[in-house]
């Protein structure tokens, strides 16, 4: 188990938090004591049979004590998101957290992928990290806490993607924009790094696309555990970095991931072998 650092009178801003790993990305930070923003597209879950809402994820981390904001937020929409970090910052005051969570899925061949979902992933995935992050620059190079630009999103190891191109390429534009940064700001000690599972994490998208079983599965609170390791280092020193959370997590004296795991025996690397067939573990 990973020491959590104490992150009370810090702020969060989190895209995506209606469920899954934006959730539990939430809930995490705010058991740490840290101020929560929760933004998505879902307000209202009274007509669907996915439950989760932006105000319940910030209900919940209220009840950890911390002070919360919702926010919905379609992070294509340039004045959207400049309108939302507005928001965010006039509500919460200093926000020093950032995290790219946001993202859209769907696993075709280029044959079988329409133009327009092609462009539905590249804009969630690609141009929403661009957009929330460029829209924090200033305010972050200003922070009194320790500031951070986090991304969810694998390394950039390949260069093709049989199968999914489309949905590989707009992950990977996540990372190349967050690593990008991370020179942009180095006199800023602003620390921009992207963070990825090893396996496959257990989420709606992973059961809806039929990625394995739960034998293959983890649930999020690995990735959670992953921020949590990440925000407790020094920003000026840890940054331009891609970090697989079984790696990472290792680094910091882990050695039994069992508790993670949805059943007995450890998962394949499936979801680090998605973007680097030839990944090994290292552990």
């Amino acid at each position: 188990m990973i020491e959590t650092p104490d992150l009370s009178g810090q702020t969060a801003f989190i895209t995506g938090t209606t469920r899954g790993i934006g959730k539990a990305l939430a809930l995490e930070l705010a058991e740490a004591g840290c101020n929560v923003v929760s933004t998505g597209k879902t307000v209202d879950d009274t007509d669907t049979d996915l439950e989760g809402t932006i105000h319940k994820t910030a209900e919940e981390c209220a009840e950890k004590g911390v002070d919360t904001h919702a926010i919905q937020l379609n992070v294509r929409d340039e004045d959207a998101v400049e309108a939302a970090v507005e928001e965010a910052i006039d509500e919460m005051g200093e926000i020093n957290i950032v995290i790219n969570n946001a993202s859209a899925i769907q696993m075709a061949n280029v044959e079988q992928m329409p133009g327009n979902r092609y462009d539905l992933m590249n804009e969630v995935n690609v141009r929403g990290t661009y957009l929330v992050s460029r829209a924090f620059i200033d305010h972050l190079k200003d922070t009194e806490e320790d500031a951070w630009l986090l991304t969810n999103a694998p390394p950039v190891e390949i260069d093709r993607s049989p199968g999914k191109a489309a949905y590989s390429w707009s992950k990977m534009g996540m990372s190349f924009i967050t690593l990008s940064l991370a020179q942009e700001l180095g006199g800023y000690d602003i620390g921009c790094n992207s963070f990825w599972p090893v396996t496959a994490i257990d989420t709606r998208a992973t059961r809806y696309f039929g990625m394995g079983t739960e034998d293959d599965w983890r649930t999020p609170q690995i990735v959670a555990d992953t921020v949590m390791e990440i925000l407790s280092r020094d920003p000026a020193e840890f940054t331009g970095n891609a970090v697989y959370d079984e790696e990472l997590l290792a680094e910091a004296g882990v050695t039994d991931f069992s508790e993670y795991n949805l059943t007995e025996g450890d998962p394949a690397p499936m979801s680090a072998q998605m973007f680097d067939p030839e990944y090994e573990r290292s552990i």
